[in-house]
């Protein structure tokens, strides 16, 4: 094991039971000590996702039949991280102390987190970790959903609820791939998206979907949840994809009702998809060349010090955030 002078105690924010962001506080806990094949990071950058904001208030309910029916079983928040490794458990190998990485892991809203080294990518010299905190979880789910719409150059995509950070980077790689993107947002996140690329913005507030050309996509993505299925189906083209990724929807069950529902109004010409994406360590190194050479440029609405990251998660919680909201070290 190779070590730097670590301190024995670190700020970590947590929480020991249920509910809104109140419910998570700092805590001094014990630095932790990486595992085999585990590194320890000095945290550089934190960014938040949705799936925090579900797990804090462990909604829906299913969740806590894996997460811990009373309580949560994993108290630290946080998934997205970079940082400086500062110590290597044993048998890690292609990395060193010193080594600047970003990836997921959990409990990563503390000064230390330890993670396995398999799910580490370098981040390049140039690249602020800042930025590249953005994109281990919201840049996989945005790759996945493209991956899923078969969204290739010259398809033409209709983006639902689009303004966050999955539908931020969504919309930036599709134009990457050299995709025509619509998107319906908030009002102050229709700017950011068309400084992304997207063609055509509108809010959702004033503007019914069901309004915008029927049979006009090769793929639909509903990330707010809401709009109704059959209006979501009649916007494709034949050969389409709707891809289900977002929505709260039952109490209990959460979006699994509506994605049955839509297995029965698929078409062979037209069909309904649900994404639940997995972070892979390829994935995030495609996007983190990506991000260095200026091919998409995440989007951060907000900043937050450690020492504020219960303003940050409430922030989130609340939604109708612009890209995304990152945690910084003090």
């Amino acid at each position: 094991m190779t070590t730097h002078t670590i301190p024995q105690t670190m700020t970590a924010w947590r929480q020991h039971a249920y509910g809104p962001a109140a419910v998570v506080h700092a805590e001094t806990v014990p630095v932790p000590s990486p595992g085999k094949k585990e590194v320890l990071l000095r945290v550089a950058a934190v960014s938040l996702n949705s799936g925090d904001i579900h797990l804090m208030r462990g909604e829906p309910r299913m969740v806590r039949l894996f997460f811990g029916l009373r309580r949560p079983r994993t108290r630290g928040r946080g998934m997205d991280v970079a940082g400086t490794v500062v110590v290597l458990g044993t048998d890690v190998e292609g990395l060193a102390v010193g080594d600047l990485v970003v990836g997921a892991g959990d409990e990563t809203l503390a000064e230390f987190v330890r993670v396995k080294a398999a799910r580490l990518t370098p981040v390049p010299a140039g690249l602020d970790p800042v930025i590249a905190a953005t994109l281990p979880v919201a840049g996989n789910t945005a790759a996945t959903i493209l991956d899923t719409c078969r969204v290739a150059k010259g398809s033409t995509v209709l983006l639902v609820g689009a303004g966050g950070g999955v539908g931020t980077l969504t919309a930036a790689l599709a134009v990457a791939r050299g995709a025509e993107v619509w998107a319906t947002c908030g009002a102050r996140a229709e700017e950011v998206l068309r400084d992304q690329g997207v063609l055509h913005t509108f809010d959702y507030r004033t503007h019914d979907i069901a309004s915008l050309p029927a049979a006009a996509f090769d793929a639909v993505v509903d990330i707010a949840g809401e709009p109704p299925l059959e209006v979501l189906r009649d916007r494709l083209r034949d050969g389409g994809t709707v891809a289900l990724v977002g929505g709260d929807g039952h109490p209990f069950w959460g979006p699994f009702p509506r994605i049955i529902r839509s297995l029965f109004l698929s078409r062979r010409a037209r069909r309904f998809r649900s994404v639940t994406a997995l972070t892979k360590t390829p994935v995030t190194a495609e996007l983190v060349r990506m991000t260095a050479a200026g091919v998409i440029r995440p989007v951060i609405e907000k900043t937050y010090p450690l020492s504020d990251a219960g303003a940050a998660i409430a922030h989130v919680d609340a939604g109708h955030t612009v890209g995304k909201v990152v945690v910084l070290p003090e």
